[in-house]
């Protein structure tokens, strides 16, 4: 079961109206939207903190809380995102914690640093793929080179590895067909394979 199957599982019981017009409100200033829209969302976040750091190492110095509020204090800095509804809010908390976990990753791994970067298999099966250190780190800085020349397929990636997006969630975040996310995200977790399967070599 992945993400997206659980978004909706937590989701459900929301009003996607209150929480799509909070998210307004938070994009124009109104702070007060901050107390209201948390308790709507907390659960929801709770439970993709909790799927994602069942995929860490054991012993991370990050507990699902504390996961949870460094990552909701990372989407109220960012006042410029115009969001489009509850899925592209979770899909875009789902990075941020992905994120956070990256930044802990790589400092783990330059503390251990002396051994190759693991090679991460790329399949359908990515998003329950264990991950490791050097894993982890290895995939975001291949991301990051890949968002250089082709930014829709790395925030394909992103929708889909990170945020545990759907084809069809996905799509309809970006705009454009299903078979275009298809054929696109095929393209991109061939590339970064290539990419962190040479590196590693």
């Amino acid at each position: 079961m992945g993400f997206a199957v659980l978004f909706i599982g937590w989701v459900q019981p929301m009003a996607e109206a209150d929480i799509t017009y909070l998210l307004q409100e938070l994009q124009e200033g109104n702070e007060a939207a901050v107390e209201q829209l948390m308790p709507l969302v907390y659960d929801a976040l709770r439970g993709i903190a909790h799927n994602q750091l069942r995929r860490e190492r054991k012993g991370h110095t990050l507990g699902t809380t504390a996961l949870v509020h460094e990552a909701y204090l990372k989407l109220l800095g960012q006042p410029d995102i115009a969001w489009k509804g509850r899925t592209h809010f979770f899909a875009v908390a789902a990075q941020a914690m992905r994120r956070i976990l990256v930044d802990y990753a790589r400092r783990h791994h330059a503390q251990k640093r002396g051994g190759g970067v693991a090679k991460l298999p790329l399949d359908e099966a990515m998003a329950m793929a264990t991950t490791h250190a050097a894993d982890l780190v290895a995939l975001d800085e291949a991301l990051q080179h890949l968002e250089t020349f082709d930014a829709r397929q790395a925030q394909i990636v992103e929708y889909r590895f990170f945020g545990g997006l759907t084809i069809e969630e996905t799509a309809a975040l970006l705009g454009v067909s299903p078979s275009t996310v298809k054929r696109e995200w095929k393209m991109a977790k061939a590339w970064l394979h290539h990419t962190m399967t040479s590196s590693a070599d």
